[in-house]
């Protein structure tokens, strides 16, 4: 059995990201940069009005100018600023040679002789310069960086049309356990239905990932097998076993007579200690434990670890919010423990109602703290570290994910 930060570092020691793809600027947003992007040229491109003004000289200061033409933004014009003529500008037009500043519109006055001027100037005032928002050869992005809608502004304001991404993760699922039917069937009073393997589905779909489905699988040593052999061309199958012991490790027999090096088997960590995870060939495999709680929280920070490795992020590993406790808990010590809590911005309200067969919880949670093995009681107002669920934070260095 191995600890919390054993697993996640054999994860992040082993797993490596997919292949990567070219796609429009515009159909890469949530999806990992896989190339170092350098800026062509300088933005702004010239030197240009930050206001509706007047392009002046300082030797101007408190006088008298005659404007007798407007440079509008997109317009090339040749004329100079020089004493005692300014130049009507709009915002974003090319600054004139000549000009040490720009006076808006409202700090002039409109006189029988021309515009005067405030009794200062300073020199650049509402000017912005040739590249003090990008430098020419300055990197934009950076390989491993997610890719949002202003990353994107910011490609298409360097006339870039197409970007290196690395492509999804794929993801594959499916359902063990006789006692189990899919939430689309019939069931008999002996029969429960399998929440996990929607769960898998919609969390991986959540994270980027593109998912597949297989299905429900029989109790057979041949099914199963049959089952993960036509899922290795997947990066990842999620998977959990049935209610009782017995069908879990069958599942985890039948990964095993395929081939499967193992990872890890076993965290110490409650709820979720038979959590296996390993790999064949280049497809790994997370085997959860049944109950749906337990299931989840695994999912979180292992499943989650290596989808984040196999996206390619620069930001693979899961961090924490420092928060506060809202009440206090106590624990049975011996185990690192995951509890389950609402988050309101300020702080964390851990969940009275939880176990590691319950799916209400789930639903409710916006996120979940872990505690070491030693602590017995969480005071009030106490400082928590909580890993989100609603959202991913990620770090580039691994984080300390521990309440003490």
């Amino acid at each position: 059995m191995v600890t919390i930060e054993e697993a996640l570092g054999r994860i992040h020691e082993n797993v490596t990201a997919v292949k990567t793809e070219i796609l429009p600027i515009e159909e890469t947003v949530g999806r990992i940069g896989a190339e170092h992007i350098f800026a062509t040229f300088d933005l702004p491109r010239f030197d240009n009005s930050a206001m509706d003004g007047y392009a002046v000289t300082m030797a101007d200061a408190g006088g008298v100018v005659v404007s007798r033409s407007t440079i509008f933004a997109g317009d090339r014009s040749d004329v100079e600023v020089v004493k005692g003529r300014g130049v009507r500008i709009m915002t974003g037009a090319v600054v004139p040679e000549g000009t040490d500043a720009v006076i808006p519109v409202e700090n002039t006055e409109e006189t029988e002789n021309g515009i005067r001027l405030p009794d200062r100037i300073r020199k650049g005032a509402n000017i912005r310069k040739r590249g003090e928002d990008v430098a020419k050869g300055e990197k934009i992005v950076e390989a491993g960086d997610t890719i949002s809608a202003y990353t994107v502004s910011l490609l298409a304001s360097q006339g870039i049309t197409h970007l290196r991404v690395f492509r999804k993760p794929r993801v594959t699922v499916f359902a063990t356990g006789h006692e189990l039917r899919m939430h689309y069937e019939s069931i008999e009073a002996h029969q429960i239905y399998n929440s996990n393997a929607p769960m898998f589905i919609a969390r991986a779909e959540e994270l980027g990932c593109d998912t597949t489905f297989t299905g429900a699988t029989a109790d057979t040593m041949e099914s199963i097998e049959r089952e993960i052999s036509a899922a290795l061309d997947a990066d990842l199958i999620v998977t959990s076993g049935g209610v009782s012991v017995g069908d879990a490790d069958f599942t985890l027999d039948a990964f095993d007579a395929l081939g499967m090096e193992r990872l890890f088997h076993k965290v110490d960590i409650k709820p979720g200690k038979p959590t296996t995870v390993g790999r064949i060939g280049k497809t790994w495999i997370v085997n959860l434990p049944g109950n749906p709680t337990a299931a989840a929280v695994n999912f979180e920070l292992f499943a989650r670890s290596i989808i984040h490795r196999l996206e390619g992020s620069n930001r693979p590993y899961i961090a924490p919010i420092l928060t506060r406790n809202a009440s206090e808990r106590t624990l049975k010590p011996g185990r690192a423990t995951v509890l389950l809590g609402k988050f309101d911005g300020e702080r964390f309200e851990i969940l009275e109602r939880q176990g590691p067969g319950m799916v209400r919880p789930l639903a409710e949670a916006d996120g979940m703290i872990v505690t070491r093995p030693d602590v017995e009681r969480l005071k009030e107002n106490q400082p928590v570290r909580m890993i989100p669920f609603r959202w991913s934070q990620n770090a580039r260095r691994a984080p300390d994910l521990f309440t003490f």
